[in-house]
């Protein structure tokens, strides 16, 4: 499907990019992306990627908004309280992007769930606080070779990471984080600064542009943002060959 006119002036500088273009503006109005998670990551990741022309979004959450979310989930406000955040979500992006057809599943993503729910998407990005369902969506998103997006926050600090391990000698998230023991706290116990899911959540979402446009193929990369310090730093991550999730699985060079 051809680019309209109203597209061609929405998204004009898309289009000025050389490296985008009125093709790679294309390519983001027929892609499917899955958000899981519409907290303080799930909110700039998806408010980005409505804005950008995504024609298909979907949006996993089981949780209502609450006042403490307010410090850092800048798309809620105070009359959202208690009521289902992807609802509020979704209604206010309708606002933003009538084009984009929004997907709403107000519940938690589930073992059950996951795979029959992935599996219509091009691209899952999470941005939860749950360590067991990140892994849970690594495994899932591995088996039906759906590319995994994910980023995480605590304190000052905040990583971005892209997923696709049937690729040869591509990792999975579990390479990077083996068990839940090897990770760090998480925002509940441990607190976050409220811009920190801002820019992390919208380094995500550029990950995201980049890949979906083609302008990204590398999936081996970990982003890394220290705010306290004003860095941030890129390192390559091996395939763990240990690994109990990937190593052994898919073990081809389809891409």
């Amino acid at each position: 499907m051809a680019l309209s006119p109203a597209d061609i002036e929405r998204y004009q500088r898309h289009i000025l990019l050389p490296e985008v273009g009125g093709q790679g503006q294309q390519k983001l109005k027929h892609a499917k992306v899955l958000i899981v998670g519409a907290g303080g990551l799930g909110c700039p990741i998806l408010q980005y990627l409505t804005a950008a022309g995504v024609g298909t979004i979907g949006l996993c959450d089981g949780d209502v908004v609450e006042l403490s979310n307010l410090q850092r989930q800048v798309l809620y406000t105070e009359e959202d309280i208690g009521k289902p955040k992807v609802n509020c979500a979704i209604r206010k992006m309708k606002h933003l992007n009538s084009e984009t057809r929004f997907l709403p599943f107000a519940e938690n993503i589930t073992p059950t769930l996951a795979p029959h729910l992935i599996k219509s998407f091009d691209l899952v990005i999470e941005g939860i606080d749950s360590f067991s369902t990140r892994f849970m969506l690594n495994k899932a998103c591995m088996d039906v070779k759906v590319p995994l997006l994910t980023s995480a926050i605590g304190r000052f600090e905040g990583q971005v990471a892209l997923f696709t391990p049937w690729r040869k000698d591509q990792p999975c998230y579990q390479c990077l984080v083996p068990t839940a023991e090897d990770a760090d706290g998480n925002c509940e116990t441990d607190g976050v600064l409220g811009a920190v899911p801002g820019i992390i959540g919208s380094l995500a979402a550029m990950q995201a542009i980049l890949w979906l446009t083609g302008l990204r193929t590398e999936t081996n990369k970990v982003t890394i943002f220290d705010g306290l310090a004003g860095t941030m730093r890129q390192v390559t991550l091996p395939k763990d060959p240990g690994c109990r999730v990937c190593e052994g699985s898919h073990k081809d060079s389809s891409s």
